[in-house]
This record gives structure tokens, C-alpha cells and sequence, in this order.
């Protein structure tokens, strides 16, 4: 399974960005997808996943209603919209798979990382 992850890049507080992650190697359409970041000195962390049709999404509490995960089964892809961004968002996000349909346990597939930058 491959997980390429893409749009990060540095912006203004407040500002947005798209991450996009196009996924290869197995049935796309039958796994639960994530987004997890881990800022510099922190431990990695979710923040948003999907169900396998895209009908449940999950958000960590600092999402705040400002991200949105989504999902083209038809494409392979999955996306991050993340709007009014904020210097705390400033981290590596990466492009997940789960071992099942729905956002449970652990990903057992993990991209490669695309950085974002928030500056004050």
C-alpha cells in the first residue's frame, strides 16, 4: 500500500490549505482513512478520519469545526480542507490507512508526510 500525501506548505494564521493523499495498492473504497500530525517535540496525533464511503467522519477537539476530511472513492484520494489556520497547526500531517471500514485501532499503513506551516 502506498499513501502519497501533498498541499502542505506555509501560511498566514487564518489562512487555509487542501491536503490531498492518493492511495494505491489495495481496495481504497473498503478502508477506513486518517490524518494524524505530530508538531516539532510533540507525539503524533489524529486529527481527522473517515469511514470506508465516507458517510462518518471523526475530528480530534482542537479541529474546532475549522477541517474538513472528505474522500473520492472513485479517485483513490482523500482530502484534508483546513481553514483558519493557526501557528499551533504547524506540523507534519500524514495520510493513514485503518485495517478495517471504520476508524478504529490503530492505521496500519502510513504516508510520508507533508509539512504545514502556520506563521503568526
Amino acid at each position: 500500500v502506498q499513501l502519497q500525501a501533498s498541499g502542505g506548505g506555509s501560511v498566514q494564521a487564518g489562512g487555509s490549505l487542501r491536503l490531498s493523499c492518493a492511495a494505491s495498492g489495495r481496495a481504497f473504497s473498503t478502508y477506513a482513512m486518517g490524518w494524524f500530525r505530530q508538531a516539532p517535540g510533540k507525539e503524533r496525533e489524529f486529527v481527522a478520519g473517515t469511514n470506508w464511503d465516507g458517510t462518518s467522519t471523526y475530528y480530534e477537539n482542537f479541529v474546532e469545526g475549522r477541517f474538513t476530511i472528505s474522500r473520492d472513492n472513485a479517485k483513490n484520494m482523500v482530502y484534508l480542507q483546513m481553514n483558519s489556520l493557526k501557528p499551533e497547526d504547524t506540523a507534519i500531517y500524514y495520510c493513514t490507512s485503518f485495517p478495517s471500514h471504520t476508524v478504529e485501532g490503530d492505521p496500519d499503513y502510513w504516508g510520508q508526510g507533508t509539512l504545514v506551516t502556520v506563521s503568526s
